[in-house]
C-alpha cells in the first residue's frame, strides 16, 4: 500500500472535502431547515433523504458525515424545532406589555396566518410526528413528550399570569389548562390543513376561552 502523501489530507469516505464551499455547521443547519421544510408538510416515515439533500445540493454520500442515521436526523429536527417554537411562544406568551389572554389569542392569530400563507400544507412538526408515532423510531417517543411538556409549562406561566390579573377564573387548574389547550391545539391545527381553513383554530379558541370564564 502506498502512504499517503503528507501533504494532502485523507479524505474519508462520503466525507466533503475541507475546502468545500460550506462549513461543516453550515451545511447541517441547512439539512435541518430543509428537513423542518418538508416534513412540516409531509410525514417522517413518507419522506426518504433524498428530496431533502437534493434541496440543498448535498451529495447523498455524504449525509451520514453530519448524522448518524435518519434517526438520529429526526432527533436533530425534533430539537431544532422545539428551540424555534419556544422562543415564538415567549415572544407571544410572555410579553408583559399585553394582557395574558390578549397574548393568546395573538399566537392563534399568528398560527392560523402563518398556515394560510403556505396554503394549509404545513402544519405543527411535533403533532405531525406524533400522529404516526406507531411508525417512528421509539426513541422519539420520550422527546416528544417533553416538546409538549415544555409547550404546556409555558402556557400555563401566561395563564397563571391571566388568574393574577383576575382575566381566569381563580378555581381553574392553569396545567391542566394548558394540557387541554395543546391536545386540543394540535387536533384544531390537523383539521385546518384538511379544511383548508382556519375556521378549526377559531372553534377551538372559542370553546377555549369560554372555558376560561367559567
Amino acid at each position: 500500500m502506498q502512504p499517503s502523501h503528507p501533504d494532502k489530507p485523507v479524505r474519508r469516505r462520503g466525507r466533503p472535502p475541507k475546502d468545500s464551499a460550506r462549513p461543516f455547521a453550515e451545511t447541517r443547519q441547512a439539512l435541518i431547515q430543509a428537513g423542518l421544510a418538508i416534513l412540516t408538510e409531509k410525514g417522517y416515515s413518507a419522506v426518504g433523504i433524498d428530496p431533502i439533500l437534493r434541496s440543498v445540493n448535498v451529495p447523498k454520500g455524504s449525509f451520514y458525515h453530519y448524522f448518524k442515521s435518519k434517526e438520529d436526523f429526526g432527533q436533530a429536527l425534533i430539537e431544532a424545532y422545539a428551540e424555534y417554537f419556544a422562543r415564538k411562544l415567549d415572544r407571544f406568551l410572555l410579553n408583559s406589555d399585553i394582557a395574558p389572554l390578549q397574548r393568546l389569542r395573538n399566537f392563534i392569530d399568528d398560527a392560523g396566518q402563518g398556515m394560510a400563507r403556505h396554503a394549509f400544507r404545513r402544519g405543527c412538526l411535533i403533532g405531525n410526528l406524533g400522529q404516526e408515532m406507531s411508525l417512528l423510531p421509539e426513541s422519539f417517543r420520550q422527546q416528544l413528550r417533553a416538546v409538549f411538556e415544555d409547550w404546556q409549562q409555558r402556557t400555563a406561566r401566561c395563564l397563571r399570569d391571566g388568574q393574577a390579573r383576575g382575566e381566569i377564573a381563580a378555581d381553574l387548574d392553569c396545567e391542566r389548562l394548558a394540557a387541554w389547550f395543546w391536545i386540543g391545539w394540535e387536533g384544531a391545527v390537523l383539521r385546518a390543513k384538511l379544511d383548508a381553513s382556519t375556521q378549526p383554530l377559531e372553534i377551538f379558541a372559542e370553546g377555549f376561552f369560554q372555558r376560561l370564564q367559567q
